[in-house]
């Protein structure tokens, strides 16, 4: 499959990556066709996520996206974070093979989640 320089920088160099001591929040979604598991943790003070971090087990695209989608998130309200598609994901990215879509959706759902769990 053919990826942008910019998927494989986020993958071989994820942003924000491990599991995070004490979060206010964390949300975990699964797809159980192509098997990736996402896990995002947030710290918030007042309405701002301070701090945001990931644990992804999936393929290249799944950890990019969840990588690149922290470092839209970090500094953001909640309100902003919320505004975040996987149109936008995509659209950063450039080149996403169309069967590698959903792992955008995925990590919008995991932070959703995290969201949720506030």
């Amino acid at each position: 499959m053919n990826y942008s320089q910019k998927v494989i920088n986020h993958f071989r160099n994820p942003k924000n990556y491990g599991k995070m001591k004490k979060p206010d929040a964390i949300g975990e979604v699964g797809n159980k066709t192509c098997g990736d598991v996402m896990r995002i943790y947030l710290k918030v003070e007042g309405n701002l996520i301070k701090d945001i971090s990931f644990e992804t087990l999936g393929c290249v695209v799944a950890i990019a996206n969840t990588s690149l989608l922290t470092t839209m998130v970090k500094g953001k309200t909640i309100k902003q974070a919320l505004k975040i598609t996987k149109q936008d994901l995509v659209k950063k990215f450039g080149q996403v093979p169309s069967i590698k879509v959903h792992c955008s959706m995925l990590a919008i759902e995991a932070l959703r989640k995290a969201i949720d769990n506030l």
